[in-house]
């Protein structure tokens, strides 16, 4: 199948370009062709975010987004901040000593899931095709090695690679160009970065691991509007952050995000965030309540120093596969729809002359994004991530007071994080090892029926989608030198140390189980996890994360 455009991803990054290159499109009166692909079973089935969301990308995509039904119904009616300093104890911070990156005065407590829906439905009326349920899982290159499209996965294949009665094959998806918008640590951006070494003369990228669950709490605890956000505790060891937003129906959204630098190879993320619930600044809203929905996703964290070039032969790396998240705010999503809407003018520039044949690298991207809005949010906020990383959550958090506040962002020096997460691990025998409590099943819960709320599935029969480059490492190395640390950092219990029938330690794959985060994909300590996409609509089902 051949398109003008092919965008590999229905995210915010992802349907912002096509719904914009398509208005231009209109505008002109050029007919243009352009599909997204989507591995998810449904647009939104794999969309995990917090979100309070900030309109400004929306505003510019569709001026009357408010008159087109866009599910935005929840203005933020209030900020609170506080610093955790034990299980018990809180300070609540005021507003003065608060980066102004964190006020919230005009955004929206939303569902990215369904906001991505909504943006589905004005692409398929403005023409784009969306293809649920159909992963993209190879790259597809012209002979002079630019891009060309993408390849979809083969479907009904067992386990051991043979085709199954129910065999299709994948397709090939040409077009001139090709949009990557796969979401934090795309599995094809990855490939992209390194083969035209995107990242060259860049900090690394950084990482957090995001968790999310949303609640039905008694009613007359209900804020509607209410924004908090945390930071301290149960993070002693590790920096990262908690959030609890009171979103409509009298249902909260409660979360922590864990930085993927972290040094001690025995904490786990998902036990941090269990734990967290039970202080009192969270608990006071979730006791009586029920938890509906739990879900985790990485974040790419780093920001301006980590951002790669975002162009390359016949394609655009954009959003979270790129990094444009402003962790400053702690979003990402209107920037994700910003380097949507730069990129569609800049492919528009290019497809207007309709004798193009593509494969060019369209650099005047970079030209465009620098002349943006997002180019200086994110120069402004480049120091927010290192200063923690360096200084450590409390001084760490005074500087980017200092500079957001009183500097505006625009202080003289700019710190740069150049260490990778997946390098920062101490062996094992030097580390102590958290005393996380049992889960009460009231706020706190285990993994496994945490997953079961994801509504997460794979077809059972099917290659593993997560490769050991080396088979032998999770145990020669990971467990001798980490004790596998596989088995915490996945927030899905996909990874297991068993005893085989020898007798001997051996790792376990719970493929069946995995939630798409790609954490270890990004933490494993030698490298040795590849994830790949599984057969189409695997994965997670969220409703409406």
């Amino acid at each position: 199948m051949e398109f003008d455009v092919v965008i590999v991803g229905a995210g915010p990054a992802g349907l912002s370009t096509a719904c914009h290159l398509m208005q231009l499109a209109k505008q002109a009166e050029q007919e243009l062709l352009v599909c997204v692909v989507e591995k998810g079973s449904e647009v939104g089935a794999h969309i995990l975010s917090g979100a309070v969301f900030e309109r400004r990308a929306l505003d510019e995509l569709f001026p009357d987004w408010k008159e087109r039904g866009a599910p935005l119904t929840t203005p933020v009616t209030e900020d609170h901040i506080y610093l955790l300093k034990d299980d018990k104890k809180a300070t609540k911070l005021p507003n003065l000593i608060v980066p102004k990156t964190m006020h919230n005065h005009g955004n929206y407590i939303v569902s990215m899931g369904n906001i991505c829906r909504w943006l589905a439905t004005q692409a398929e009326e403005l023409g784009v095709e969306i293809f649920p349920g159909f992963a993209a899982s190879d790259i597809l290159y012209n002979k002079d090695g630019s891009v060309g499209g993408v390849i979809t996965g083969d479907m009904g294949i067992n386990a051991k690679g043979e085709a199954k009665d129910s065999f299709m094959p994948g397709m090939e998806l040409k077009a001139k160009y090709t949009v990557f918008a796969e979401g934090c640590r795309g599995h094809l951006g990855k490939q992209l970065i390194k083969k035209f070494d995107l990242d060259a003369g860049k900090s690394p990228q950084h990482y957090g691991l995001g968790f999310k669950e949303i609640w039905d709490i008694d009613p007359t605890k209900h804020r509607e509007g209410l924004v908090v956000h945390s930071a301290g505790w149960p993070l002693i060891d590790s920096s990262g952050g908690a959030y609890l937003y009171h979103a409509e129906n009298n249902q909260v959204l409660v979360g922590l995000i864990m930085d993927l630098n972290y040094s001690n190879p025995h904490l786990s993320p998902f036990d941090e965030f269990q734990r967290l619930k039970h202080h009192p600044v969270f608990a006071q809203y979730l006791e009586g309540g029920k938890r509906v929905t739990y879900g985790a996703r990485a974040i790419a964290k780093g920001g301006f120093n980590s951002l790669p070039k975002m162009t390359f032969p016949g394609g655009l790396l954009l959003g979270c596969d790129a990094g444009t998240l402003n962790f400053a705010k702690i979003k990402g999503n209107h920037t994700a729809m910003k380097s949507g809407l730069i990129a569609a003018q800049t492919l528009f520039e290019e497809l207007k002359n309709t004798e193009t044949s593509g494969g060019k690298d369209l650099s005047v991207y970079a030209d465009n994004f620098k002349q943006s809005w997002l180019y200086k949010e994110l120069f402004t906020s480049r120091n927010f991530g290192p200063a923690i990383h360096k200084f450590g959550t409390f001084w760490g958090g005074a500087f980017n007071t200092l500079e957001q506040n009183v500097f505006a962002g625009n202080l003289f020096v700019t710190l740069r994080d150049e260490h990778n997460d997946h390098e920062q691990l101490k062996l094992a025998v030097d580390c102590n090892k958290p005393a996380y409590p049992k889960p009460d099943g009231i706020l706190s819960f285990d993994k496994l029926s945490s997953v079961f709320l994801s509504n997460t599935n794979h077809e059972e029969d099917q290659p593993c989608h997560l490769k050991l480059l080396e088979p032998a490492i999770p145990i020669t190395v990971n467990l001798a030198k980490y004790d596998e640390p596989a088995q915490r950092y996945c927030p899905a219990g996909v990874y297991e140390i068993i005893d085989n029938v020898q007798g001997e330690k051996a790792l376990q794959i719970n493929a069946q189980n995995c939630v798409h985060c790609k954490t270890c994909d990004i933490k494993d300590p030698t490298q040795n996890i590849a994830w790949v996409v599984p057969e189409g609509a695997g994965g997670p089902n969220y409703p409406n994360m």
